[in-house]
């Protein structure tokens, strides 16, 4: 009978190891540890990271980086190639073979979270991680009280980039004067009016916005003025009717190229941060990049209200090196790596002292995302129910063909927000 009861006694503490050695939830227990190993026994580490196509070198040198910080160790890391805008899709459909570690639009927090397919910050970063970060970026890290993902960059939005041999700096500050100019040099204006991400201007603009998700997840807006809002679409839709000749919609990758052409076809339009590098790089002497325009609705010059959001690096609760993939995101997501892609990206910073550098303030694109910031609401608490009725009201708001008469409009916004309440 001892015997037996030993043995009940053994097992049972056994067990209670293998629970506090689990991947999912916040880890207390490691900053306790009393070797002082930061990756707490794990070796002969071998991990994946997932990077956008144009980062993937910058991420595999910080990555270098990382692994000769600890020479005593054997670490192997490979960065393949994935947007942020797919991360969470992919992993979701098979996190086994996906990323230990990868970066994605804040956005999609909610589907990972909700899955359970990503492991919250653990404890002994969580501190460092809020305090040197903005806090919008962590606000949309965020779900539930708890810290989910490690802030990457606080730019996740669009500015205006525009030719300045054909558009002057006094027309970028109004979309008429943008257009005018296009159709003076017969050069396009491109921007992606069939996207959700870039077609929500056309309500924002009019005083809407995101006020979260009820706890049936479905979306909420503030109590915005109708008529306002329609006339914001209406003012988009005649100027794109009017200028049909020079406007464009495409993705926003059509920018760069258009502009790389020779002779360029592209004069102007709105961009991503993700391109700034490309764009300046094409344009050279004759880059010009701000925030984005007016527009005249009403008589009155208004300031386009865009949507702004943030990057954010997980950790994929099926890696088999939770401790290390860890330690790995907190460590690409500080101020060194931040600033590093500042540089090399022109990525916009969400660390705190990063923002304030001479690398980041000397930079019009970042600095012009970042202003444009201000101008913005936050990419967050978003169902997926809002993209696809927002991209086809940014479709029937472009199209020549589509009527932009006020009764025309208020019916395209009441069946949009329906469509995205799934009502």
């Amino acid at each position: 009978m001892k015997r037996i009861l030993a043995l009940i006694v053994a097992v049972l503490m056994l067990a209670t190891v293998f629970v506090g050695c689990g991947n999912g939830g916040n880890k207390e227990t490691a900053s306790s540890s009393a070797d002082n190993d930061p990756f707490h026994g794990e070796d002969n580490i071998t991990l994946k990271v997932w990077a956008p196509n144009e980062a993937v070198e910058t991420f595999q040198a910080q990555c270098e980086d990382f692994i000769a910080l600890y020479p005593d160790k054997k670490i192997s890391i490979e960065v393949v190639a994935q947007g942020e805008a797919d991360a969470a899709t992919n992993l979701l459909n098979d996190p086994d073979a996906a990323a230990d570690v990868f970066g994605f639009a804040c956005n999609n927090l909610n589907k990972l979270y909700n899955a359970g397919v990503i492991t919250p910050v653990y404890d002994e970063f969580k501190d460092d991680v809020t305090k040197r970060n903005s806090e919008e970026s962590i606000n949309a890290a965020t779900l539930d009280n708890t810290l989910l993902a490690y802030p990457e960059t606080g730019d996740n939005g669009y500015y205006l980039v525009y030719d300045k041999s054909v558009v002057s700096d006094e027309d970028a500050k109004t979309l008429e004067g943008i257009l005018a100019a296009c159709r003076k040099a017969g050069k396009k204006f491109v921007m992606d009016a069939g996207n959700g991400f870039y077609s929500c201007m056309f309500t924002f603009t009019g005083g809407m916005e995101l006020a979260g998700l009820n706890e049936e997840g479905t979306q909420q807006f503030n109590d915005y003025n109708e008529d306002e809002v329609v006339a914001s679409m209406q003012a988009f839709s005649k100027l794109f009717h009017e200028y049909k000749d020079i406007f464009e919609s495409a993705d926003v990758s059509k920018v760069s190229s258009g502009m790389a052409e020779d002779p360029r076809t592209v004069a102007a339009g709105i961009d991503g941060s993700w391109n700034a590098k490309v764009v300046s790089e094409v344009l050279g002497d004759d880059y010009g990049a701000a925030k984005l325009p007016t527009i005249n609705i009403g008589g009155k010059d208004t300031q386009i209200i865009s949507m702004h959001g943030y990057k954010l690096i997980g950790v994929n609760y099926k890696t088999k090196y939770p401790e290390t993939s860890q330690l790995l995101a907190n460590y690409l997501s500080d101020e060194k790596c931040q600033l590093e892609r500042a540089e090399e990206r022109s990525w916009g910073p969400s660390n705190l002292a990063a923002v304030e550098s001479d690398v980041v303030k000397n930079n019009i694109a970042t600095s012009a995302i970042l202003e444009q910031a201000k101008h913005s609401v936050a990419q967050v608490g978003i169902a997926d129910t809002f993209w696809d009725p927002m991209k086809t009201l940014g479709n029937k708001v472009y199209k020549p063909e589509e009527s932009s008469e006020t009764a025309a409009l208020k019916e395209l916004l009441a069946k949009t927000v329906a469509n995205i309440k799934d009502e």
